[in-house]
């Protein structure tokens, strides 16, 4: 049992923020500290989004909302043990859409430069996502608001560093 879940149950959680961010990586890292199941939401896209993406569009408020209900559906279906996501949960509207089906969701947006996750975009090999999106990746994201349960960290951390923040935050969660 991890130092977390002694003191209290885990919240489903969403890393979020936009394409090369780390989400995949910190959200696995963290759910294997947490000791809760781990779902990279760019598995639950529809293939209609993923083909989408690959020919270098952007999807859309609509593309989203199948998406965003099967991370609600998947994230729904675990808490009563805990869970995280990655996602990018742009807009506050989609992060409205998965609190519907998980009131006490939390998120850790991974946050930082543009120029660093274009060029970790470019670098990934075999991803979807190209590097044209990453400009409609930031138009696109809303910061958290004040009354998102949430915490902001700089993804120029290393993995160890951010998996230690969140999981940090996490533990004095009330």
């Amino acid at each position: 049992m991890s130092v977390i879940q002694s003191r209290h149950r885990v919240p489903p959680i969403v890393v979020m923020g936009v394409a090369g961010a780390g989400k995949t990586d910190i959200g696995a890292m963290l759910a294997q500290r947490l000791d809760v199941d781990f779902m990279d939401g760019d598995d639950l896209h529809p293939q209609a989004n993923i083909d989408k993406m690959a020919s270098g569009h952007s999807l859309s408020d609509d593309d989203r909302h199948p998406w965003l209900a099967n991370i609600a559906t998947w994230l729904g279906e675990r808490t009563d043990g805990g869970a995280v996501v990655a996602c990018s949960a742009l807009k506050r509207i989609y992060r409205d859409q998965l609190r519907r089906a998980c009131p006490d969701l939390v998120f850790v947006h991974l946050a930082g430069d543009r120029e660093v996750v274009t060029e970790r975009v470019k670098a990934r090999a075999g991803h979807f996502m190209p590097a044209s999106l990453v400009d409609s990746q930031y138009a696109t994201l809303e910061p958290l608001a004040a009354d998102e349960v949430g915490i902001t960290l700089n993804f120029n951390a290393t993995r160890e560093e951010l998996t230690d923040e969140a999981a940090t935050w996490l533990a004095n969660l009330d």
